[in-house]
């Protein structure tokens, strides 16, 4: 994916809120063997770039003086509630190092498994993306996983997918985390009743088993009050019999 930048002279927090008044976003480009170097960006253009997943996840060809670089997206910084971009960074990549880069995994034929097609069950997407090492000319855009061989009781590890040639996940804690649960749909359900939550319906029911019928009066040697009479009124102070 190519992106157009442009040499930027100012620095400081006044240049960089004129920049933005003219369209322009403030960046920076580090890393690598060359210095710091202060740069900015189209706002338009880099705002509908923003919005492709190949513009986080893949090496850019950033133009800038008629020269061609590659460099990752690092950081943005976004307005609280403005759709505006306030300041972006850039790191410069190196043929030769490794780098550690986020890379969204693409789900695909889970309605087709055994666990979501005859069992009742639905996938669960618990990690969206992974951390991997590789070197630059081995970074994929994204990592397809199919899911068609999903059975009943049986979750997808990180163990259980393959990665592209010359590529690591990184891992921190668990070596091998599950990536896709497999649930049953009346598992909340289920959940409800084992922890003794009442339904509803159930609620009802035991409203209604609490409420004294004139049989049960009877039983217990009290008379049901009969319905619509009132209790006798008190005397008032003072009076005579």
């Amino acid at each position: 994916m190519k992106i157009v930048a442009f040499e930027r002279a100012k620095q400081g927090t006044g240049a960089s809120r004129r920049l933005r008044i003219t369209g322009r976003t403030p960046a920076i480009v580090y890393g690598g063997t060359g210095e710091p170097q202060m740069i900015e960006l189209d706002h338009n253009a880099l705002w509908h770039a923003l919005k492709k997943e190949a513009f986080h996840s893949t090496i850019l060809d950033m133009e800038m003086d008629g020269k061609e670089s590659k460099v990752l997206l690092r950081n943005v910084q976004m307005h609280p509630f403005k759709q505006l971009v306030l300041h972006i960074d850039f790191q410069r990549v190196d043929a030769s190092t490794k780098l550690h880069m986020k890379v969204p995994l693409h789900y695909s034929g889970d309605e087709n498994s055994p666990a979501v097609k005859t069992d009742g069950c639905i996938a669960d997407h618990v990690v969206t993306e992974l951390e991997v090492k590789c070197l630059p000319a081995d970074l994929p855009e994204f990592i397809k996983v199919d899911l068609s061989g999903l059975k009943k009781g049986f979750p997808l590890h990180l163990n259980d997918i393959v990665l592209p040639a010359g590529v690591t996940v990184v891992t921190r804690g668990n070596k091998n985390p599950v990536l896709v649960a497999v649930m049953m749909i009346a598992a909340a359900e289920e959940t409800a009743q084992t922890t003794g939550e009442a339904t509803p319906e159930a609620a009802a029911g035991a409203a209604a088993s609490a409420t004294p019928t004139p049989a049960d009066a009877k039983a217990s040697g009290k008379a049901a009050p009969a319905g619509g009479a009132k209790a006798p009124a008190a005397k008032a102070p003072g009076t005579k019999k």
